[in-house]
C-alpha cells in the first residue's frame, strides 16, 4: 500500500477499483478488510465511496470473515462449499466496490465502473471455481493449502500494486485476465472429461452389485 496518506490519482483510482473488481472473485472479505485497514491507518486517503470500508465495525465483521474464509479455504472438501455458498456475492460485491471506487466522477463512471468490476470478479471466480474442483480431485490437502496461500498472497500484492505502481498493475491485469481465462477453459474441458468418465463407470457397474 501507498504510505504516503496521500489521495490517489486518476491511474492509482482506476487501478484500485479494478483491484478490488479481480480480488473480490477469489478473496472478498480480504480484499474489504485490507483497504479498509489502509484507510483506517491512514495509509492511503480513500475515495468517499470507499470511506465506510474503514469503519471500526466494519472491519471487526470483514476481519472476523476474513478469518474464517482463511481457514475454511485450506481444508479439501470445505473449501467448495465454502465457494458455493459466497459465489453468489462476489460478483455484485466486485461490482459495487468497484462502482465505489469511481462513484465520486459521476453516474456514469460508477455504472462503467461496476460493468468493468463484476466481469473482472467473474473471471477471478470462475478460474478459482474450477481450479479447486480439479484440486479436489487429487485426495491429498498439499494442493489445497499451496492453492489456497498463493490466493492469500495474490490479493495482498494486487491492492499493494495498484495503489502504488498502477502502470505495471495493468500489464499485470492483462495477463492475468489470459491466464485466468485459459486456466478456466482447460481446467472445465477437464472436468468435462472426469464427470463424463465417472458417469460411464457407474453406468457399467451391476445394478445388483
Amino acid at each position: 500500500m501507498d504510505l504516503s496518506g496521500s489521495a490517489l490519482d486518476l491511474p492509482s483510482l482506476l487501478a484500485l477499483a479494478a483491484a478490488l473488481g479481480w480480488a473480490s472473485g477469489f478473496r472478498l472479505y480480504a480484499a474489504v478488510f485490507l483497504v479498509g485497514l489502509a484507510g483506517q491507518m491512514g495509509w492511503i486517503l480513500l475515495p468517499p465511496g470507499l470511506a465506510v470500508l474503514q469503519h471500526p465495525a466494519l472491519l471487526i465483521v470483514s476481519g472476523a470473515l476474513l478469518l474464517l474464509e482463511f481457514m475454511a479455504d485450506k481444508v479439501p472438501g470445505v473449501d467448495s462449499l465454502w465457494d458455493l455458498a459466497n459465489n453468489v456475492i462476489r460478483i455484485p460485491a466486485g461490482a459495487a466496490l468497484a462502482a465505489a471506487a469511481l462513484g465520486g466522477d459521476g453516474a456514469v463512471a460508477a455504472t462503467l465502473g461496476a460493468l468493468f468490476g463484476g466481469a473482472l470478479a467473474a473471471t477471478s471466480q470462475a478460474a478459482k471455481t474450477t481450479s479447486r474442483a480439479a484440486i479436489n480431485t487429487s485426495p491429498e490437502p498439499f494442493s489445497n493449502v499451496a492453492a489456497s496461500l498463493f490466493e492469500d498472497g495474490a490479493v495482498v500484492f494486487v491492492l499493494w500494486l495498484a495503489t502504488t505502481h498502477p502502470w505495471a498493475f495493468a500489464a499485470f491485469l492483462v495477463l492475468a485476465v489470459g491466464v485466468a481465462v485459459g486456466i478456466t477453459l482447460v481446467l472445465f474441458r477437464f472436468l468435462r472429461g472426469a464427470l463424463r468418465r465417472l458417469a460411464a463407470w457407474f453406468s457399467s457397474v451391476p445394478k445388483g452389485s
